[in-house]
């Protein structure tokens, strides 16, 4: 039986890097940004550091997986990685409350277009019997950076003032995109840019093939925004110094995890390991709600970052699977709306409930814990069929 040809070519392996320095780029910021707002005289808008910023991932998804699918997937990774190098330089200068949320905003476009290309970019390479395990080293990647950032940014923040931690951000970005320059494009028949592929049909908005994984999706993010948005502050209640510990602990645990969970998903199907990672995150956020102690949190944190790692390469996966090439942007640009929605609503729904109050650290993470568990429950109800 012969096997099937090997995805970890040169062009895989820088992308891979390439992902890597741009999670770094904007994760890098996260941990310092509420006490930043908080000494801009924004306290109460914290909420909107992470909601901000997935509005605008979200409303540019559309557009980026068109565009992926017209003009190739390397441009719209490269738009998305200057947007990161542009915003970055900006914030030590628009250092007040409004220009703050602006850039927030701004920033949130990086997202919205990077993935969305990288994503398609993984999927036109790689063999159909090996997706969840390239989508998983992928991911693996992202998920470096995502801990790498944070650590880094917050190690930096107790060294220099925070404009170094913004100017370090910027030109992380810039090394992503050199290496950007070394890949070859994998779209076929590319067209030329033009503003007519910025207007928007209805039916190029969402593609309702993948509704099910991204909703499910949705459910599980929730958590995520949850996360990003009141984990400084618990941290901080907690006695802890670096508030990007936490990241770091739980993307760190992912890293493992996440190629176990895309070959798993290969053998046995994408409900079964989705499933289990809907539970594991019931089991993370109701352990967070009732840490007390250091050592607690991040314990808790390994098990957030074991979720994180069995459903963010299996999702995509399955959203691939039931895509159809043509359109294979628009589906993990679908995805990926979903996805900001979740983070962006959790990051809401959490600041509105935490009110700056530590009394009511538990209530946001035991609420986080239900919308988790009605994605498990939820996936009780899908055939693999749909797998």
């Amino acid at each position: 039986m012969r096997s099937s040809p090997s995805f970890f070519t040169l062009d895989f392996s820088l992308l891979c890097l390439s992902s890597f320095l741009f999670f770094s780029s904007f994760n890098m910021i996260i941990p310092e940004l509420p006490a930043y707002l908080t000494s801009l005289g924004g306290a109460d808008y914290k909420g909107l550091i992470i909601a901000l910023f997935t509005l605008s991932a979200g409303l540019s998804r559309p557009f980026s997986g068109k565009l992926a699918d017209k003009i190739g997937r390397i441009p719209v990774m490269m738009i998305g990685a200057s947007v990161c190098f542009v915003v970055g330089m900006l914030y030590p200068l628009l250092s007040f409350v409004g220009g703050f949320l602006f850039l927030r905003f701004a920033h949130g476009f990086s997202t919205g277009f990077t993935p969305t290309g990288a994503s398609a970019y993984v999927a036109d390479i790689v063999p159909y019997q090996k997706r969840g395990q390239a989508m998983g080293l992928f991911s693996l990647f992202g998920s470096m950076g995502m801990a790498a950032g944070p650590a880094i940014g917050g190690w930096l923040a107790t060294l220099f003032p925070i404009a170094t931690v913004f100017y370090v951000s910027a030109f992380t970005a810039i090394f992503s995109i050199l290496i950007l320059l070394r890949l070859k494009e994998t779209l076929p028949n590319k067209e030329k840019i033009s503003w007519t592929m910025l207007r928007l049909k209805k039916e190029e908005i969402i593609e309702k093939r993948v509704l099910v994984p991204a909703g499910i999706l949705f459910l599980c993010c929730f958590s995520f925004g949850v996360v990003l948005t009141i984990i400084p502050d618990f941290s901080t209640h907690l006695g802890i110094e670096n508030k990007g510990l936490f990241f770091g602990v739980f993307t760190l645990s992912s890293l493992g995890i996440r190629l176990l969970a895309g070959k798993t998903s290969d053998r046995y199907g994408r409900i079964p390991v989705m499933r289990a990672a809907s539970a594991t995150l019931v089991c993370a956020m109701v352990l967070i709600a009732l840490a007390e102690t250091k050592f607690a949190l991040l314990g808790s944190g390994v098990l957030f970052g074991c979720a994180v790692g069995m459903y963010s390469p299996t999702t995509a996966a399955w959203v691939v699977d039931l895509s159809l090439d043509q359109y294979r942007g628009r589906a993990l640009a679908t995805m990926y709306i979903f996805l900001e929605a979740g983070i962006g609503i959790g990051a809401l729904v959490s600041g509105f409930l935490f009110a700056n109050s530590p009394e009511n650290f538990r209530l946001v993470f035991l609420t986080s814990a239900g919308f988790a568990g009605l994605a498990f429950v939820s996936l009780l109800f899908v055939s693999r069929q749909k797998s």
